[in-house]
């Protein structure tokens, strides 16, 4: 699905919900970094490389705000791009 160049917001709609589809939605259980989070919102787009999710680490507790992997946003882009 190609998207049209001068539409930002909606081409990191589409990239937001394809990391989704990857499993960095909100209420998922991922391991990053070597450690245990439950996601508590779905992925925000920075940029067309940088995207944040909140999280919560499952062994303290303790809230913070995770990069999602620049390689798992190339295989989303990829993704959208086939």
């Amino acid at each position: 699905m190609r998207l049209p160049s001068n539409d930002p917001a909606r081409k990191f709609k589409v990239l937001s919900n394809t990391l989704k589809r990857l499993g960095y939605a909100n209420k998922s259980e991922i391991k990053l970094y070597g450690r245990e989070f439950r996601l508590v919102n779905d992925p925000v787009v920075m940029t067309d490389t940088l995207v944040f999710v909140d999280a919560v680490e499952t062994k303290s507790g303790r809230e913070m705000k995770l990069r999602i992997p620049i390689n798992i946003v190339n295989m989303a882009q990829a993704q959208i791009a086939a």
